[in-house]
């Protein structure tokens, strides 16, 4: 009997499970109907989602729809941009939400998401991007029934960014990291809301930066009226970085915007408020930190925020005769004030005011003092600033544990006074902005975590009404030295607007060392060997040109060490502007001779540009074309050719973004050169040497290279050469042709050769002629072709048909004398064999013409034995050799 109830109640059980399993698969497609007619019904979007999917087993005995991949994009006037986007979301209901029919909504408990964005826009018209609800469905319209109904009574949300961005009023918030939940019953009217939240909050205000990764943390008891829509803190304890804060009052949605009344206060007065409000990164735990003194925040805010207004607000931030001490840290900060009034008096928001009236603190002897007022803030900022004290940079992270690689060290001395407003500074209005005073640094050092040290000697800028004057800059890295003076033109729009920084430099520098301007990439690991322990190494990479920088250099250096090149007597104009640099008659002494320098660098995408005219002007070949990669592929004649060259080059393409040195696969661009004072190394070269014997006249020791020009186009890693003459004693030749920066040649040599210079057989031939008729001979052409590479070559010449023709060109001027000889001896017989006085006509014409035929057939004859006793005789062709 126990068996049979144990396997009926094993069969009951495994069918359950069975249930459990196969019911999701039956009210999948409901489901995912019920959620599409939610969404078309009520919104004007386009929405998207990966799945909808049912689990009976995650929130048993209540189940859970799992929707992947939501997605919501705006239309017009918002076309394309991101609403709401969601990996997942779930809704957890009753199971027998799952049986109701199609026209009854189904009721959610409860909602959880991860993985979210929000993207909040108002357009500069003020219109909202989150407005999507359809705007043409009747209200008296009931024949529709809701699909989904809210009864919710518990919801997460974790790992959510939310963005708002207003055009009209610049305001730019970012809530990052936001992990928020919140229990209580929404099915009731008023109800007490637990609640947890964490984010990191990022504020901007027309460009300027007042919150940046600010963590915030609150655990809230909220007391919520849905009926009147009030919202009321109870229990709460919230913390801004590590400063405790709590809130007391109320915030109640009404129909001109949200009423508040609130207050604020820190529930301690102890200085440890003051360094938890410094954000983390930068800061410390604050266990077994000696303070004395007090640092309180206190506030209310209230009255109506709406379109036009916002709460009367009064934010008081006070200490005196404070300080604090670091455990295992040497120094303490002693003697700090702190007297700072945030107001708002008429609730309208450009009336807000802040009172900076003292901040004041010592380390050692040094004390610092700074003063300011602010007003105006939203139309038009009016800043009235004093500046005065030594800062020793040394002793910061003896005093305060910041996180460094390595200390600071080094005198910071300010005695400024400045007032402004923001719209003379944006507008460079100069004549507008107050200024005087100095600020200085000195003993400066800094290593960063590549161990690259930065040494700042002195640094000296000075405030005038009209400017700000960069006086003294020297500094010294690696191997570098810099001296710098200049003018800054938009110093305040630059620190307060994120404006360009503009201005005009002058550079001094006995070495500047490229390399001690290169950053290191993140480390990446080698692939070891099973025995071997991974290894890590660091990329160099270029250091980007920064965006903000917008002015002229005119910089003079001794020494330029780039690569492997050592640069002398640098000097030239470069101008800084959208991540772009441009140099103007860049000139330096190099290989030799001198290279001025045109053109521009660009790091603004992705891949770092260049575009350079070069102008080389005496410079020594053997140097130039082994040192220079880039002239190595064009022209690849180091070694062979000794002398120097005038040659301007313009070229483009990328840049190695490690080295800054060009990237020959993108590099074009054409180059234009004059040799002098050349000679020619043929022993050094593979193909001179193949060329010189297949082609037996070619001496090429005598000749002469001098003033020869040449025009090169090279793209895609080819080189084309242009044809140019070459003159060799009393022979011409071509040249022209291409060959690849991986060394592929295919080139054609054309000369034209005096019949002297094809060998013994042919000056044999010419020996027997006349003088006159050897004079009378014409050059004979011969080709050459160069293929395969330079250190292979494949010579082809057609020598041997030139002697050939050489032949023919003989063979026709024996013909053509002797011709005209016959002619005219025949002509004197006939004459002579005429009697005195006889008038008739010399030869009758059919008879004549007979007998001139026959006399040029015997010519032809004879000139043909002649010549085929020449060239006919049984003995070995030889080859042509070199003339005397």
């Amino acid at each position: 009997m126990i068996m049979k109830i144990v396997k009926i109640t094993g069969i009951i059980v495994v069918t359950l499970v069975l249930a459990l399993f196969a019911i999701p698969y039956f009210f999948k497609d409901q489901i995912k109907a019920k959620i599409s007619q939610a969404i078309n019904e009520n919104v004007d979007a386009k929405v998207s989602f990966a799945e909808a999917d049912l689990s009976l087993f995650e929130n048993f005995p209540n189940a859970t729809v799992s929707i992947g991949k939501l997605v919501i994009i705006n239309k017009a006037p918002f076309e394309g941009d991101t609403l709401v986007s969601l990996d997942e979301l779930k809704l957890k209901m009753s199971i027998k939400e799952l049986f109701k029919g199609k026209n009854e909504s189904m009721n959610i408990q409860g909602i959880s998401s991860k993985n979210g964005l929000i993207n909040i826009i108002f357009n500069k018209d003020g219109i909202a991007n989150y407005d999507i609800a359809l705007k043409n469905k009747k209200e008296n319209d009931t024949a529709k029934s809701k699909a989904l109904s809210l009864k919710i009574q518990q919801y997460k949300i974790e790992n959510f960014k939310f963005k708002y961005f207003d055009e009209k009023s610049k305001i730019k918030m970012i809530i990052d990291s936001l992990n928020h939940e919140g229990t209580g019953d929404f099915a009731a009217q008023k109800l007490d809301l637990v609640t947890k939240s964490t984010a990191k909050i990022s504020l901007d205000l027309d460009k300027v930066n007042y919150m940046r990764n600010v963590s915030l943390t609150l655990d809230a008891v909220l007391g919520i009226d849905l009926e009147n829509s009030k919202y009321t803190f109870k229990e709460n304890k919230a913390l801004i970085n590590q400063l405790p804060l709590e809130f007391d009052g109320f915030i109640q949605m009404v129909d001109a915007g949200q009423e508040y009344d609130l207050k604020f206060k820190t529930p301690t007065s102890s200085f440890k408020n003051f360094l938890g409000l410094i954000p983390s990164v930068y800061a410390s735990r604050l266990d077994n930190v000696k303070t004395t003194g007090d640092f309180t925040i206190i506030g209310f805010a209230k009255g109506l925020y709406s379109d036009t207004t916002v709460p009367k607000f009064n934010i008081e931030i006070a200490s005196n005769n404070a300080s604090f001490q670091y455990p295992n840290l040497p120094k303490s900060v002693k003697n700090i004030v702190i007297d700072t009034k945030i107001i708002n008096e008429t609730g309208i928001l450009n009336d807000t005011y802040v009172n900076l009236d003292k901040l004041s603190f010592s380390i050692d002897q040094d004390v610092f003092n700074a003063k300011a007022n602010i007003k105006n803030i939203t139309q038009n900022a009016l800043v009235d600033a004093v500046l005065k004290g030594t800062i020793n940079l040394g002793n910061v992270s003896k005093a305060y544990p910041i996180k460094l690689e390595k200390p600071l060290s080094g005198i910071l001395k300010a005695d400024v006074t400045t007032k402004f407003d923001m719209q003379s500074v944006e507008k460079s209005d100069y004549q507008n902005i107050n200024n005087a005073g100095t600020m200085s640094l000195s003993g400066f050092k800094y290593t960063d975590e590549n161990g690259k040290e930065m040494i700042i000697s002195n640094a000296l800028v000075q405030f005038n009404p009209s400017q700000v004057n960069l006086k003294q800059f020297n500094a010294s890295t690696g191997k570098s030295d810099l001296s710098v003076t200049g003018v800054l033109e938009n110093f305040y729009g630059f620190i307060f607007k994120n404006q360009e920084l503009k201005g005009n430099f002058n550079m001094v520098s006995n070495q500047i060392a490229v390399s001690d301007f290169m950053t290191f990439g993140e480390t990446k690991k080698t692939n070891p060997s099973d025995s071997e322990q991974p290894k890590q190494t660091k990329n160099a990479e270029a250091m980007k040109i920064p965006a903000f920088l917008n002015c002229t250099l005119t910089a003079k250096a001794t020494t330029v060490l780039y690569d492997n090149l050592t640069l002398k007597d640098v000097s030239g104009k470069l101008i800084v502007k959208d991540e772009k640099v441009t140099l103007e008659n860049v000139k330096s002494s190099i290989f030799g001779g001198i290279i001025a320098v045109n053109g521009s660098v660009s790091t603004k995408g992705k891949t770092p540009t260049f575009d350079m005219d070069l102008g080389l002007n005496q410079v020594d070949i053997a140097q130039s074309f082994t040192q220079l990669e880039m002239l190595k592929k064009i022209a690849p004649i180091a070694g062979i050719i000794n002398g120097k060259l005038n040659s301007t080059i313009k070229f483009n393409g990328n840049l190695n973004s490690t080295t800054m040195s060009p990237d020959l696969k993108s590099l074009s661009g054409d180059l234009l050169g004059q040799l002098l004072s050349t000679t020619i190394n043929s022993s050094n070269s593979t193909l001179l040497t193949a060329l010189t014997s297949n082609i037996k006249f070619l001496d090429l020791k005598k000749i002469n290279l001098n003033d020869i020009k040449a025009a090169i186009t090279f793209k895609d890693g080819k080189v084309n050469v242009k044809p140019f003459d070459i003159k060799y004693q009393d022979i011409k030749a071509t040249i022209g042709g291409t060959h690849g920066f991986d060394q592929s040649m295919n080139y054609s040599l054309k000369f034209d050769v005096p019949a002297k210079y094809l060998g013994s057989q042919a000056n044999a031939i010419i020996a027997k002629l006349t003088p006159a008729d050897a004079a009378k001979l014409e050059n004979i052409p011969i080709n050459a072709l160069m293929t395969g590479s330079f250190s292979n070559p494949k010579i082809t010449t057609d020598i041997k048909s030139a002697v050939t023709n050489l032949t023919t060109q003989l063979f026709q001027q024996q013909k053509t004398k002797l011709i005209e000889k016959g002619t005219s001896s025949l002509t004197d017989l006939i004459n002579k064999n005429k009697k005195p006085g006889d008038t008739t006509k010399t030869v009758i014409p059919a008879t004549k013409e007979e007998v001139k035929e026959k006399a040029k057939e015997e010519v032809t004859k004879k000139a043909s034995d002649l010549l085929n006793g020449l060239f006919n005789k049984k003995k070995k062709v030889e080859e042509p050799t070199p003339a005397e």
